[in-house]
């Protein structure tokens, strides 16, 4: 069992629903949108709740990241998937391994793009002064 992570997860509806529990069981603090009640909230209402409670959306969707960009935001930080067709077993696996490696930049709010073969981040607000 992981120690999991002091980062709060919030998974959009692209990802598997189940992801979220087996990261619950490897000790992550994790909410999918459709557990929450927002499988069908827009994208500002799933960043606006993700300010609220401290939380990193964990998404396959582009808008997420330009919505941040565009709009100098700070937080809340956003992993973007851009590897399609995972299930539930490889979202985990590819997010333990993201997460350990950029705990410290999600913590501190960042735009994490997550390839095959590469991993980029950015720390937020992009192309501003922080």
């Amino acid at each position: 069992m992981s120690k999991g992570s002091g980062i709060r997860l919030a998974l959009d509806q692209g990802i598997p629903r189940d992801a979220a529990a087996r990261l619950r069981a490897s000790g992550y603090n994790c909410s999918h949108v459709g557990e929450l009640g927002m499988s069908v909230a827009t994208d500002a209402e799933i960043l606006a709740w993700a300010i609220e409670q401290n939380a990193a959306v964990v998404t396959l969707d582009a808008d997420f990241h330009t919505i941040l960009a565009v709009s100098g935001a700070t937080a809340p930080s956003v992993i973007r998937l851009r590897i399609q067709g995972l299930d539930a077993i490889a979202v985990v696996a590819l997010l333990q391994k993201v997460i350990t490696a950029y705990e410290s930049e999600l913590l501190r709010g960042a735009l994490v793009t997550v390839k095959a073969k590469k991993v980029t981040y950015h720390r937020l607000p992009v192309g501003g002064v922080t």
